[in-house]
């Protein structure tokens, strides 16, 4: 057997016997025939990031067909902003790999994600989880390679304080049960997420950790496995999905929102990415990091100030982007180091086997820990449109092998130290800054859009549309604004709560 398909949590796959990837829409009736699936749910997010739902009651077998073969048709106005209401008709149709049976769900349903399509039949050119897909599409195109990613969803859990067994403030990292409050519902989530078909890494409670005004705080973090570009995205959407869905049935309150309070750890989305050919993995070349992963930086340091636009979209991104916390401030990049903007972690590259040396009886596993090797963007959070993110970081790595100078500017950005430390001053005053605002984010996609908007990948109504809304926010001057007014900064954490 397929050691991918045993132990799966998703029963789709554990019933069909073959990934995802395979599902066809003879395999999703035969699911829905068996399993005696009552009712269809198509899910697709919309300009506000958050995903959208349609429900269908199965009447028959020709109109279980016909929705599936076909789709539906909705109001692309009240979806997304850059469409008129007088020409707004869209279809969506699902994607058969995207199937799970839904956990919330009273009646037995079944929810697959779509893709939306204007009136001639094709692709929304403006769809963000089409522009995902070009983008991927355009990196193997230029490189031959394939982009593959996944994210570190970080979110606030907030419930009743019972004022036992306090957790110490801001000191909340792999904390464990009774001083982390929430890791069973985590791992309740983590389950849900699965069945729907997410690559779980592994969950655990985050550093952040506060009471206020008889509440309790407390940051937890799910990252994902590696996948093709795309797949990450969807798996991400789902998860933010079914963590409100499961916080909404337990009485608890969740946020992704970048800031919620002053002094305290916000919360992130961190990207993992790594490239691969025929299998495998390219990060690492006789154990060192590679050319090919360097022009990737390379081309991350380049439009990092632009990536802000699709990562980072709305005020209270830019508090924390703050100087002297872990999320970054400086275009820059290094091994294991927290305060650069893209970090390469840790990645088993030693040549002892470390399974053995713990463990004495077994032998030695030769294990390939070469795929493990991944690099990290740190700036983005929660209200980012995953799609636009997720493409706009492929284009990023792209463009490190469209441009000559890749490797001198990946040599150039290159730190090995803790720049925030006094002693490092001289060489934090040569680095670039990341945008402070959404004003100054949308300047600086205004001038790169360029890169972006080529192969047709980014259309230029979508960058239109995201640089008008990033200076709708009128902040340029927000972060000196706020820095004495706690009023206006709750007022500003409030209306963003629930952002993405």
């Amino acid at each position: 057997m397929n050691k991918e398909l045993e132990m799966t949590p998703n029963a789709l796959v554990e019933f069909l016997q073959k990934p995802a990837s395979e599902f066809t829409k003879e395999d999703i009736i035969r699911y829905i025939y068996e399993k005696d699936i009552q009712m269809v749910n198509f899910m697709y997010p919309a300009g506000d990031g958050r995903l959208k739902t349609l429900n269908f009651v199965i009447n028959n077998a020709a109109y279980l067909d016909a929705i599936l073969t076909c789709g539906e048709r909705v109001d692309g106005s009240s979806l997304f902003s850059f469409i008129e209401a007088g020409s707004s008709d869209l279809y969506v149709v699902p994607r058969f790999r995207t199937a799970f049976e839904d956990p919330f769900a009273e009646l037995p349903t079944l929810t697959m994600l779509c893709s939306f399509f204007n009136k001639d039949g094709e692709p929304l050119e403006s769809s963000p989880e089409y522009t995902l897909r070009k983008a991927c599409k355009a990196f193997k195109e230029v490189t031959g390679m394939e982009f593959e990613a996944m994210g570190e969803l970080e979110y606030y859990v907030i419930a009743p304080d019972e004022g036992v067994f306090p957790a110490t403030d801001q000191r909340g990292y792999h904390e464990s049960a009774p001083y982390a409050k929430f890791n069973e519902f985590r791992t309740e989530c983590m389950h849900c997420i699965a069945q729907a078909g997410g690559q779980i890494k592994y969950g655990h409670s985050e550093v952040g950790n506060f009471t206020l005004d008889g509440l309790i705080y407390e940051q937890n973090e799910i990252e994902f496995l590696p996948c093709p570009a795309e797949n990450a995205a969807d798996q991400l959407m789902i998860a933010k999905w079914a963590i409100r869905n499961l916080a909404h049935e337990y009485g608890y309150n969740i946020t992704f929102a970048p800031k919620i309070t002053v002094g305290k750890a916000g919360s992130g989305l961190h990207i993992h990415m790594r490239i691969m050919k025929d299998g495998k993995n390219q990060m690492l070349a006789n154990g060192v990091l590679s050319e090919t992963a360097r022009k990737a930086i390379a081309g991350m340091m380049c439009l990092a100030p632009s990536i802000t636009a699709f990562g980072n979209t709305n005020p209270t991104s830019y508090f924390r982007l703050v100087p002297h916390q872990e999320a970054p401030t400086n275009i820059c990049w290094g091994d294991r180091n927290r305060s650069v903007l893209v970090r390469v972690p840790l990645g088993w590259a030693a040549k002892t086997d470390m399974c053995s040396l713990a463990n004495p009886l077994e032998p030695v596993s030769h294990y390939d820990t070469s795929q493990k090797q991944t690099v990290e963007m740190r700036s983005p959070d929660g209200s980012a449109d995953l799609y636009q993110l997720l493409a706009g970081l492929a284009v990023a790595c792209r463009y490190g092998f469209e441009i000559d100078n890749a490797l001198e500017i990946a040599e150039k950005t290159y730190v090995n130290v803790n720049i925030h430390k006094e002693e490092n001053q001289d060489r934090l005053k040569a680095l670039d800054q990341l945008p402070d605002s959404c004003a100054a984010s949308a300047i600086c996609l205004r001038r790169q859009r360029a890169v972006f908007e080529k192969y047709n990948v980014f259309s230029p109504s979508m960058i239109d549309g995201i640089i008008h809304k990033l200076e709708s926010y009128n902040d340029s001057s927000l972060r000196k604004d706020m820095e004495d007014n706690p009023e206006e900064m709750l007022k500003l954490v409030n209306t963003y709560f629930h952002c993405g």
